[in-house]
């Protein structure tokens, strides 16, 4: 084989390897929102398709950092959830799909390592924050179809329904206050990360919900107040029970 011939096969084997490399793994980074459906087949990939000692896409990795970001954003299901020109009934369903969509994606980055450490905790929280911020809008979305349907909006039997379905919403929320059972799994960022989904979201819930019952949320946020190390998440647990304490003295009051 001439010494041309060479060269040419060589770098034709190289490209092709290339072309393998860039095809392994497939995301629709060229669109503007991610639908259901893309969420779907990202999540699949994301759970799935990567070997065991892959590395998965990070925000620290600058080629797979615009992967998590577009996987963790909250337009994706804000420019369908918050659009006044679609319809309640629409609306619950694409929220219900994300929702769905939300419990697979918590298994993408929850692993720890040897070390009892996540491995990618940025992640891990980033995935968690895009779903407390669905769940306000899928369970408002929910309660406001049923009101809306309901022949007497006012009756007990909707009542229930719609406190039923905001007690489950603020249970999901006591899961991820479990999670600082295992904070030492956290770096310092990482808790300081954490202290600030408490902070956003928690926040959130009580201004949308401010009548509802936080008796179980405020009992857990004591206890983990006494377990805490880290003093971001001590901060904005003393918040959070702070603003619980103030709604429920409100409530007496009126």
């Amino acid at each position: 084989m001439s010494r041309i011939k060479f060269i040419l096969l060589t770098i034709a084997c190289i490209a092709l390897t290339n072309c393998k490399t860039k095809e392994k793994h497939q995301f629709p980074l060229e669109k503007r929102y991610w639908d259901e459906n893309d969420y779907k087949e990202v999540v699949l990939e994301l759970n799935y398709n990567y070997d065991e000692d892959e590395k998965l896409p990070t925000f620290d990795n600058p080629q797979t950092r615009p992967i998590v970001e577009k996987l963790t954003d909250q337009q994706n299901f804000n420019v369908v959830l918050d659009d006044q020109e679609l319809g309640l009934k629409y609306k619950n369903q694409i929220a219900e799909k994300f929702f769905k969509q939300w419990q697979e994606m918590s298994d993408i980055y929850s692993a720890t390592d040897r070390k009892d450490q996540y491995p990618y905790e940025k992640e891990f929280l980033a995935v968690w924050h895009f779903g407390l911020g669905l769940q306000l809008k899928y369970f408002k979305l929910g309660n406001d179809y049923i009101i809306e349907n309901a022949d007497d909006p006012n009756s007990r039997r909707v009542t229930n329904k719609v406190e039923s379905n905001v007690k489950t919403l603020i249970r999901n929320y006591l899961i991820y206050v479990d999670l600082i059972d295992h904070e030492d799994a956290f770096s310092n960022e990482g808790k300081a990360l954490f202290a600030e989904g408490i902070d956003n979201y928690f926040a959130q819930l009580l201004e949308l919900y401010p009548d509802s019952d936080y008796s179980e949320l405020k009992q857990k946020s004591e206890l983990m107040l006494k377990k805490s190390e880290s003093g971001n998440i001590q901060s904005s647990l003393e918040k959070l029970i702070n603003q619980i304490d103030t709604r429920i003295e409100g409530n007496s009051i009126n």
